[in-house]
């Protein structure tokens, strides 16, 4: 009996093609005549392991924001919730009791007049801010376009938000007093004045909103310029092939793609005429009628000793910035503008 041996073609180790084994199988041969290579996967232990399989990777998100988490609880919500805690109670900030007063502190707040006339001085900075963002808008659109100089012009609106709040006050409360830098500079333009700038209650609330609009004016036209920059210039190029002059261009590609950054600087606006503090604070320290909601609650808690009010205070001006931000969402959505 004989034994017969099967061989493969010769073209078919120069080639790499596969060839069948004693089994039938077919095996694929490497150029080279060595052993097949082998697959990704393991013939004994099946799949092999992954990082996508890996416990490890579903908690590694969790441990990046454990820590800004922690920091995040300990020094905002757990004090948030400590003042509303604190705004029931009648307690000094000191004496290791606490009195539940219920309500007691709220209803102060909003029957007391000497309490409640602190909102009436936030109108002077919310007409401020109305200035402001104006201000801010026209500055922004003017020099958005080619003009000489704008570079200069653009550091000197944006400086006055770099300087400190304490320093502006101090140099503020030189400028309008008696004799100073504005009743000069009046004199030099032919006006006497004696008036006295700080010391009349009218007076002084319009002097101190007018600083703060010389301060922050700034941070609203960086906000308003990096927006408008960011619209693509062929809608400017457009818009002047079809005849559309500066106003048709603000009023028909700017302001659409600013809207967003409008209704955060509305928020911000409200938000600031509501906890004004440094200026005043610094210039007439609450005097003269120009006492901020943010002073009287300061002075509530550690001149007067009254920490339980003064938590009160700060929850109800917490509740009307929200209130005040939920309300200017609802009327104004931010809706997605696309121009292109």
């Amino acid at each position: 009996m004989t034994q017969t041996t099967e061989t493969a073609p010769e073209g078919a180790a120069m080639t790499g093609r596969s060839t069948s084994d004693s089994t039938g199988r077919r095996m694929r041969r490497d150029p080279q005549g060595g052993p097949p290579p082998r697959s990704g996967r393991s013939t004994t232990t099946g799949r092999t392991r992954s990082w996508r399989d890996s416990p490890l990777r579903r908690i590694t998100p969790w441990l990046f924001l454990a820590a800004p988490l922690a920091l995040l609880i300990t020094f905002t919500y757990v004090p948030v919730a400590s003042m509303i805690s604190y705004s029931f109670t009648d307690w000094d900030g000191v004496s290791p009791e606490r009195e539940n007063v219920g309500f007691d502190n709220y209803v102060q707040i909003f029957t007391r007049p000497e309490l409640f006339r602190v909102f009436f001085v936030s109108g002077y900075y919310l007409a401020a801010s109305v200035v402001q963002i104006a201000v801010a808008l026209y500055f922004a659109v003017v020099l958005s376009f080619d003009l000489r100089f704008r570079n200069l012009f653009k550091g000197i609106l944006f400086f006055p938000y770099l300087i400190n709040g304490v320093a502006i006050g101090f140099v503020f409360l030189y400028f309008f007093q008696d004799g100073g830098t504005l009743d000069a500079v009046l004199s030099w333009l032919g006006v006497a004045t004696d008036h006295p700038w700080l010391g009349d209650p009218a007076s002084a609330n319009v002097s101190l909103a007018g600083v703060s609009v010389w301060r922050f004016t700034g941070l609203n036209f960086v906000l308003f310029l990096g927006a408008i920059q960011s619209i693509p210039g062929e809608l400017y190029e457009a818009a002047e092939l079809d005849g559309a002059g500066k106003w048709k261009q603000f009023r028909h590609i700017i302001a659409p793609s600013i809207k967003p950054v409008i209704s955060l600087s509305v928020i911000l606006a409200i938000s600031g005429s509501l906890s004004v503090f440094e200026i005043p604070y610094i210039m007439t320290g609450g005097a003269t009628g120009t006492q901020t909601f943010v002073i009287q609650t300061v002075k509530l808690a550690f001149q007067f000793n009254k920490t339980g009010l003064a938590s009160a205070a700060a929850v109800v001006l917490l509740l009307i910035i929200l209130l005040i931000t939920w309300i200017q969402r609802r009327l104004v959505p931010d809706d997605k503008v696309d121009l292109v």
